[in-house]
């Protein structure tokens, strides 16, 4: 049996214990019952203003990092625009792309408000990219050497083409114009003649210059201005100096036709140079090549910004075969790269020995959406294709910031011709 007060329903054995309780000098007149409902109540409002306070914190601290990570970035990863007004829809300005691959190029002509009449690559995974990403331009699958353009004769304003360049690359076994692929920046000539377009444009890699010792390069550039109507400029650009985290020195020939009184001049360098650490920042996810567990182990020992020379030497005579007794840099190898650093040029393979690229802080190469974050194409960009042909179109494409950039320079021939 038990004796319960009825003002607070506190239970007690014993009827003396009830009645002390009920003499207290301080009486009792609350109900206890509802007490942790109570307590439920007031840490529930408790927790209500904690979230708030934490929310506005994250949005502070959210404000902060995107200041301190770039000015040039945007939530959406989208390269904020520069002075000229350069996303124009209705676009007055033309461009023809004969071996586009993976759309680097195009896509930077068109953010600057260039209008694509027509794409054209022999590769179809790179045309299915193309397809998906601009899917109301008239895209050509086949041979630049198969193109029959006459109807744009006097109706373009900018002919274009990252010509096959593997056959200069320092990468390659630069042929040049030995290989088939070589002759092709001759034959982009012919396009040239057939369609007259304001401004020609021919980007390449930087070893065509030094390829036979100059005389390759002498005689593509003696080929263009053969016709005598363009004024014709070159240079090796560095994307990195143009709001890319990238080192990638491109070969750039651009033609002006004379009638139109113009000098080219190139754009100007940016004052910042991004790293990736700029831009290696909630990545979407995607797919990726792994390294062998061989390999891991090996690069697990390299630092950030390292290579196989800060291996112990026992592993680097292993890893190294005779390339450790061959001399020479060779510092690609079992490089990985520093967040702190723009990138080393990113490549069409990404497990290569010679020039390898892993990840500044997990040990593997990078995956699909952080080679093209690499290459400033934007997270909505489709590449079509198996794992390996998405890597080999990022790998050859031109840095859209680069692209957009030059396309800014071209452009305002373009407009002071008017």
């Amino acid at each position: 049996m038990s004796f319960i007060c009825k003002k607070c329903n506190r239970s007690f054995k014993r009827n003396c214990d009830l009645k002390k309780h009920l003499k207290r000098k301080v009486p009792c007149d609350t109900d206890l019952s509802n007490i942790g409902k109570i307590i439920d109540q007031k840490i529930e409002e408790k927790m209500i203003n904690y979230r708030k306070e934490f929310e506005e914190l994250m949005y502070q601290k959210m404000e902060e990092l995107k200041k301190f990570i770039s000015p040039q970035i945007n939530n959406n990863y989208e390269i904020e625009d520069i002075d000229e007004e350069d996303e124009t829809i209705d676009s007055q300005f033309t461009f023809i792309e004969v071996c586009a691959g993976g759309g680097g190029l195009s896509s930077g002509f068109i953010k600057a408000g260039f209008k694509p009449l027509l794409l054209n690559d022999m590769v179809q995974s790179c045309c299915d990219t193309l397809e998906k990403n601009h899917p109301n331009t008239n895209i050509i699958c086949d041979s630049l050497l198969n193109l029959d353009l006459t109807e744009y004769k006097h109706k373009v304003d900018v002919l274009m083409g990252g010509v096959p360049c593997q056959s200069f690359s320092h990468a390659g076994s630069r042929k040049g114009l030995e290989d088939e692929r070589g002759d092709l920046i001759l034959k982009f000539k012919n396009l040239i003649d057939i369609v007259e377009p304001k401004i020609f444009l021919i980007e390449n890699v930087a070893g065509l210059k030094s390829h036979n010792k100059g005389k390759t390069f002498k005689r593509v550039i003696e080929n263009l201005s053969s016709c005598g109507k363009y004024d014709i400029k070159y240079d090796i650009l560095n994307s990195v100096d143009y709001n890319v985290p990238q080192k990638r020195k491109r070969m750039i020939i651009i033609g002006v036709l004379k009638s139109l009184k113009k000098e080219y001049q190139w754009p100007k360098k940016c004052e910042k140079q991004l790293v990736l650490r700029d831009v290696l920042l909630d990545v979407p996810d995607s797919e990726g090549s792994q390294y062998s567990e061989t390999k891991k182990k090996v690069l697990d020992l390299v630092p950030q910004g390292g290579c196989w020379v800060d291996l112990p030497e026992d592993i680097q005579k292993e890893y190294m075969g005779k390339s450790y007794f061959s001399g020479g840099g060779k510092r690609g190898i079992a490089r990985r790269l520093s967040m702190d650093e723009p990138s080393l040029t990113i490549m069409c393979t990404p497990q290569q020995k010679q020039t390898e690229r892993c990840h500044p802080t997990e040990t593997r190469p990078f995956t699909i959406r952080e080679s093209a974050r690499i290459q400033t194409f934007p997270d909505d960009y489709i590449f079509c294709g198996s794992v390996s042909q998405q890597y080999k179109q990022i790998g050859n494409a031109v840095p859209v910031e680069f692209a957009r950039h030059i396309a800014l320079s071209v452009k305002n021939i373009l407009e002071n011709n008017e």
